[in-house]
Order: structure tokens, then C-alpha cells, then sequence
């Protein structure tokens, strides 16, 4: 089990560029699979569960080169559909969460898809019940061995129909359009999600010759094509790592500038934070964080009321910022509830925060109410353990604006989800070491 050991108390400052994002890169990574041709990818974040989903297409039977720092070709012309029922595929597939994605498009071009029951963070009940009832409307059949914890869909062919999600769920609706797009006839989706990342999927898919439309909004139309061809896609900055960095810069009033964050991708991100007091400025399609050194005030509804943030399908506010701005409040003018609305552990690292001298009341699973310090007093550093990616670098930077050496252990969640971060937070003057 890994450690970061902190230094805590010390402003940063200097430009910090964001990784691509994770979750667009399992969603593109797994359609790879829907064409025999060469497809290059770039800006692939180099982080640990994107790396397993790489050795996953490898062992898969994919032709994968490395071209440079984050680029990558491959090319799915010769799948080992074997592999899927293998005892290495059972072992190896639990660990991510992100292989469920592997099941649309193996479906929609192999005919079946198979998944052990996927593992990741510990945040709570995440039903897979849409991925596979889209699946069956298609026209596939499921089967669930108990035993093993392991699905299967199956179809000698799929054919398009008119489906209401239940949910508008990232992945689910992801492997619904990789099935769709090589079914026969017409699919509507709708309920669908919109998430810019779900975005660059469709758009990935229509230049390898998909034929989508709506996309951005809840209502998806797709036209089944006989085949996909090869293409070139940049991934997206990741939005996640965007608002860590804006709640480090506030947190540790420090001047950083966040480079090439794509701002239109951006959504209510920065109005969240700026509902928090932080300032926050657009410097071409950069973020420029002036230093807080009076601190920052958050805005209550008008008529006076404490403001509530809560997470909710896009574009409202994603769920994996609210942590962030959880730990952010923590040093606010003023009084925040965060509703956690999707995950109901997502909010049990509060305890570690409240050790550390935070005035928190955690209401119920889903509701905190944080009463802001507003800098008139300081964190204390403490040792905790990182319980999953998104609390994990809430501690991170709730340790580097504490007093003291803060030690978190089981960092390994947090390599995660982000790359190679001791070594950027060090470039802009942070005091952390991986022991």
C-alpha cells in the first residue's frame, strides 16, 4: 500500500495542464473493438485504470502501438473471443469498472459479451440494469451465472427499436449506442445522457461512419451501418482534474494558472465554484486562479437562505466535484449543504476531515452541511487512508492547505484517476513525497 507524506500550509503557484479525462477514455478505448481498421487515439491519460483497460483489449487479441506520450493506434482485426470466457478474463475484468463497456460494442459486432461483475471505487450501489435492458430491447438475450458473478447478452442479430432509459446513465447509455450503431435498422434513445465525454463517442463514431443524431441532447437517433472504419480522435481534458486544481488554488490561496481546459466542455463547473466565492478568470481557454488571500465568500440563495450544491445528470453538476467542493468549503465564508444525490458512501471520508478540525455535520449519507472557518483557523495535519479516487484528492488537498505533515496511505486510488501527481503538484511548489 502506497503513501504520500505532505507538507501542508505552503501557496503554490505556476501553470498546471490537466490530463486527458478518464471517463471519455473508457468509453473510447472500448470502441475500438466496433471496427477491423487502424484507430489512433490521443491524449490518453496515463493512469492505472486506464492502463488496465489497454491490457485488457491487448490480452483481447487488439494490435496496440504506442506512438508517443498519450497516443496510441490499435486495431481490432483479429479478436480472440475465447479470452471472454477464461478464467484470466474473469479475474481481470473485475477489477475495473470501466469494463462493462466492453459489452456494446463486442455485442453489436461479435454477436455476444460477457462481464464478470465490475469492481472500482467503493462508493455505493452502481446498478448495471440499463446497460443490459437496453441490450435486451435490442433484441439480445441475457444470462447471469450467479456462482461466478459473470453476465452474458447473446444475439444472433440486433435490431433497432425505441427504448426510455430508466436512467440517464453515462456508461449505460455509451454501450447502448456501441450495440446500436451495427444493428439493424433505426434506434431511439431517449433519456439519454449528454455528458460532453458521451459527446465524443458519437462523434468519434459518426467519422468512423456511424450514422447518429442528437447528439448533446437526451434523444439519440441511430441508424444501424453494416460496418465502422478507422479514424483519429484527441480526447478531451479531464473536467474532474480541472476542479481539483481550482479547489487546490483556493484552498491554498495560491496563484495557478490550468491550461487548455476547453472551457465550452465546461458545463456548470465554473459557476459552481464561483457560488463558493472563488474567483476565477478566463484567460483564452485557459483558468487563471488570482490568489485568495482574503479568503472567499460563499453566496447564498437571494433570499438568504444557505445554498445547497448537489450533483445531477448533465448538464447539471457532475457528481464526481462535489468532494471537491466539499473540502473547499471547509475554509469558506459562510455556511454550504453539499446533497450528494447519486452515491450514498460517497461522503464517509468527512470523519477524516472532521479530525482534521473541519466544522461538518454529516446529516444522513447523501447531505453534509459545512460551516466555513473562513481562514481563522487552520487545518491540522493528521494520517488517513484513501477510501477511493475522488475523496482521495479531497484529502490530498485538504492536507496541503493544513499545518503539519499530513501521511495518506492506500494511494494507490488515488494513481488511479490521476497521473503521475506528485511529480506536477512538486512542479508548482508542493511538499509531497511517495514514500
Amino acid at each position: 500500500m502506497g503513501t504520500f507524506r505532505i507538507e501542508g500550509g505552503h501557496q503554490l503557484s505556476g501553470e498546471i495542464t490537466p490530463q486527458g479525462a478518464k471517463n471519455e477514455a473508457l468509453q473510447i478505448l472500448c470502441a475500438v473493438l466496433l471496427s477491423n481498421e487502424k484507430i489512433t487515439i490521443h491524449n490518453i491519460p496515463d493512469i492505472i485504470d486506464v492502463n488496465k483497460l489497454i491490457t485488457l483489449l491487448e490480452d483481447l487479441g487488439v494490435k496496440i502501438q504506442k506512438k508517443g506520450k498519450g497516443s496510441y493506434t490499435f486495431k481490432a482485426d483479429d479478436i480472440n473471443l475465447d479470452y471472454l470466457q477464461s478464467d484470466q478474463f474473469k479475474q481481470d475484468g473485475r477489477g475495473l469498472r470501466g469494463s462493462i463497456m466492453l459489452v456494446g460494442p463486442l455485442l453489436g459486432r461479435f454477436g455476444k459479451g460477457y462481464i464478470p461483475k465490475p469492481g472500482g471505487d467503493k462508493i455505493g450501489r452502481r446498478r448495471l440494469d440499463t446497460h443490459f435492458e437496453g441490450f435486451i430491447k435490442l433484441g439480445a438475450k441475457f444470462r447471469y451465472n450467479r456462482e461466478e458473478y459473470f453476465y452474458g447478452v447473446e444475439a444472433d442479430k440486433l435490431v433497432g427499436t425505441y427504448m426510455l432509459l430508466d436512467e440517464a446513465s453515462v456508461t449505460g447509455t455509451a454501450n447502448i449506442v456501441m450495440a446500436a450503431v451495427l444493428a439493424e435498422g433505426t434506434t431511439t434513445i431517449y433519456n439519454a445522457a449528454c455528458e460532453p465525454y458521451l459527446q465524443q463517442l458519437c462523434k468519434m463514431l459518426n467519422r468512423m461512419g456511424a450514422k447518429i443524431s442528437g447528439v448533446g441532447s437526451n434523444l439519440l437517433t441511430i441508424e444501424g451501418v453494416e460496418s465502422l472504419g478507422g479514424t483519429e480522435h484527441t480526447m478531451l481534458p479531464d473536467m474532474i482534474e480541472i476542479g481539483s486544481w481550482i479547489g487546490l488554488a483556493a484552498m491554498t490561496r495560491s496563484e495557478l494558472t490550468i491550461k487548455n481546459v476547453s472551457w465550452d466542455d465546461l458545463g456548470q463547473i465554473p459557476n459552481a465554484f464561483q457560488k463558493l466565492g472563488i474567483q476565477l478568470e478566463r484567460k483564452g481557454d485557459d483558468i487563471y486562479i488570482p490568489k485568495h488571500e482574503k479568503g472567499y465568500k460563499v453566496q447564498n440563495y437571494i433570499d438568504g437562505s444557505i445554498l445547497t450544491i448537489a450533483d445531477a445528470p448533465w448538464p447539471g453538476l457532475t457528481p464526481d466535484l462535489l468532494s471537491i467542493l466539499l473540502v473547499i468549503s471547509i475554509q469558506a465564508e459562510g455556511e454550504v449543504v453539499i446533497h450528494q444525490k447519486m452515491f450514498e458512501s460517497r461522503l464517509f471520508f468527512v470523519d477524516k476531515l472532521i479530525d482534521m478540525g473541519a466544522k461538518i455535520i454529516l446529516c444522513d449519507p447523501h447531505r453534509a452541511t459545512v460551516i466555513g472557518h473562513n481562514f481563522k483557523s487552520t487545518l491540522k495535519a493528521t494520517t488517513m487512508v484513501s477510501p477511493d479516487i475522488r475523496a482521495g484528492i479531497s484529502l490530498l488537498i485538504a492536507a496541503l492547505s493544513a499545518k503539519g505533515t499530513s501521511t495518506i496511505h492506500n494511494i494507490e486510488q488515488i494513481d488511479r484517476g490521476y497521473e503521475d501527481i506528485d511529480t506536477r503538484l512538486r512542479a508548482i511548489g508542493a511538499k509531497i513525497d511517495r514514500v
